[in-house]
């Protein structure tokens, strides 16, 4: 009885619900199985519904694909925009942005799993190198303007960004597995590696008070 009352409630659901409805359900899909490995028919067994429901609603598996990658680079970009948009010290920026990442990876495993992994179609509408490429280079004139106060050449800026954006989103892809030790921590750690380099290490780093 209750089986039949969970049909007939999705069965009466309106054009935007079910849009949700697969939208939701195949992001999951997408994440678990990658795109190649996601058929729509997969797609629509998991929904509960026929083929050309997906079809109408998105045209196809691609159309789907493109809209959850799509939503998922608007919300972490958003993210990381913010983490920026501060202002402050060039350390604190640091921090705001490493914890920014693994926050989206903490609430959203399932976009992040989509994100890092390449595919025709995620190519054509954003992936997450380019949109770590478009952070970094947010976070040129940041360091550029500390290079001109320490005395070192700001044209390096541009270089010295992709290595310290780089290394925050490789961490971030080999946290969504290990989730060892907690999120402040490993933010800590990279700001102990990004600000104070190899030779300048803390034993106990942790993030500052602000």
């Amino acid at each position: 009885m209750a089986t039949e009352t969970k049909r007939t409630a999705r069965s009466r659901m309106t054009a935007a619900q079910r849009r949700a409805q697969l939208l939701d359900v195949s992001r999951r899909l997408f994440a678990e199985k990658g795109f190649e490995g996601t058929s729509v028919e997969e797609i629509a067994a998991r929904a509960e519904v026929s083929k050309p429901v997906v079809y109408e609603h998105f045209g196809g598996k691609e159309g789907m694909y493109a809209v959850v990658v799509d939503r998922e680079i608007q919300a972490l970009t958003g993210a990381l925009t913010g983490a920026l948009e501060g202002g402050g010290h060039p350390k604190v920026l640091v921090e705001r942005t490493a914890l920014a990442l693994l926050s989206y990876i903490e609430t959203s495993e399932d976009g992040f799993r989509i994100l890092v992994r390449d595919s025709p179609v995620a190519q054509a509408t954003g992936t997450f190198s380019s949109l770590i490429g478009d952070v970094a280079t947010q976070v040129e004139h940041l360091l550029a303007d500390q290079f001109k106060k320490q005395g070192l050449d700001p044209r390096a800026a541009p270089m010295y960004s992709q290595m310290l954006v780089g290394m925050v989103a490789l961490t971030g892809q080999w946290w969504l597995d290990a989730r060892s030790p907690k999120k402040a921590d490993v933010a800590a750690h990279l700001v102990n590696l990004a600000w104070n380099g190899l030779a300048g290490l803390e034993r106990r780093p942790a993030l500052e008070r602000h």
